[in-house]
């Protein structure tokens, strides 16, 4: 319930009793003949049927202005029979300020001033005399009215521009609620892409370290096993499979750890691949070219990191599908991106219609992850070509 709200349920009583204690009061102190008698009742009884007996009324205009205009024509006449009746004129104030609203208000409390003033003006001369009188009454009673009508618009303003802060204080705690739980989503879903992001980069170190790793020693100890009547080639294929084991058990230990490759920690990424093609190149005979072109320059460890690993997923494809006889690298430094090229001249295989291996779709997931780009060229018969390329300054 606002304060007008308040106010208009505690002024209740000034048109419901008061109007009957004054009118009863005034009528046993100064009803001299059964005219004023009937006058006084004729009052009451208008009140009692338009107002008290009907609330209902009260809320349409019309016939609150047939209401007021009676009792203001009934209480004019009461006052020019006994001037004593203009105590009555504060009923008619009471109704013009509480029922009627602006600006039909403001004729109803002239209407009410010029009884009360009718009364004063008892004895004087109906003339400016009488004007003057009505003028006392009348424009303080209109400025009022008017003073009340500008109050209760303000009032009004403040109740709404209060509730419309109230909805959005309402709206700002949905909000808050929504996001909050919003927040939440989205924690758990990082948490799953992070926990994701981990699996994958696992599994793709992993690839690239034990399997390729275990799939060389598988490769050195059969050739071992044909070449058990030749001392040497067996001490040789012995030796690069006990090799094999030790770096891959090394480049284990530094995927668990998130370390950068062996081949990165001594030198550059150019250097690197030069060695990583050497080792691979002795083990399994296959002639292997690396060549850089463009001006050498630093990248950040994880992009050299990715790269490398392209390279060395692509050799071990070879080493085990290709049959190749040679194979070219090429570390291309361009004005803003970095290019790897492996090619082999190997039995090749058709890209559209063959399921990539786990391989290939690491290699992929690795190299577009760091905003680069991977193409696969092929054919049966015409050997393969990978080529990744990398933004020199990777986002």
């Amino acid at each position: 319930m606002t304060g007008l709200d308040e106010w208009q349920r505690r002024s209740e009583p000034l048109t419901t009793v008061v109007p009957y204690v004054l009118l009863a009061l005034l009528a046993a102190f100064r009803v001299r003949t059964g005219l004023d008698l009937a006058l006084c009742a004729g009052v009451a009884l208008w009140i009692l049927v338009l107002y008290t007996l009907h609330p209902a009324w009260r809320a349409c205009p019309r016939v609150m202005g047939v209401f007021l205009a009676g009792l203001l024509v009934l209480s004019l006449i009461l006052v020019i029979r006994d001037p004593w009746f203009g105590l009555y004129s504060p009923v008619c104030y009471f109704y013009a300020f509480r029922i009627i609203g602006w600006p039909a208000e403001i004729f109803f409390v002239i209407g009410a001033a010029v009884v009360g003033g009718t009364a004063q003006a008892t004895g004087v001369e109906l003339s400016w005399g009488y004007v003057a009188v009505l003028l006392a009454n009348g424009l303080p009673m209109g400025g009022l009215a008017w003073l009340m009508h500008v109050g209760e618009g303000h009032y009004r303003e403040r109740l709404a521009a209060l509730d419309e802060a109230r909805a959005a204080n309402d709206r700002l705690a949905a909000a808050l609620t929504e996001n909050a739980d919003l927040q939440q989503q989205l924690l758990a879903q990082a948490r799953a892409a992070g926990v994701l992001d981990e699996r994958q980069r696992m599994a793709r170190e992993i690839h690239d370290t034990l399997a390729q790793g275990l799939i060389g020693i598988i490769t050195q100890l059969q050739a071992a096993a044909h070449a058990a009547d030749d001392a040497a080639g067996w001490q040789r294929h012995h030796d690069s499979a006990t090799a094999l084991a030790r770096e891959s058990l090394a480049e284990a230990r530094r995927s668990v750890h998130e370390l950068r490759p062996l081949p990165l920690e001594a030198g550059r990424l150019d250097d690197a691949l030069a060695e990583v093609a050497a080792r691979w190149s002795a083990r399994h005979d296959v002639t292997v070219q690396v060549t850089t072109t463009g001006t050498v320059r630093s990248m950040k460890p994880e992009a050299e990191a990715a790269l490398l690993r392209t390279a060395q997923e692509a050799l071990a494809n070879v080493a085990r599908h290709a049959g190749a006889t040679r194979v070219g690298i090429t570390l291309s430094y361009l004005d803003r991106d970095v290019a790897l090229d492996v090619r082999d001249d190997g039995g090749g295989f058709d890209p559209a219609g063959e399921v990539a291996g786990f391989g290939l779709v690491a290699m992929r997931q690795r190299i577009e992850g760091m905003a680069g780009t991977l193409q696969i060229e092929s054919e049966p018969g015409g050997g393969t070509g990978i080529s990744a390329c990398l933004p020199a300054v990777v986002p």
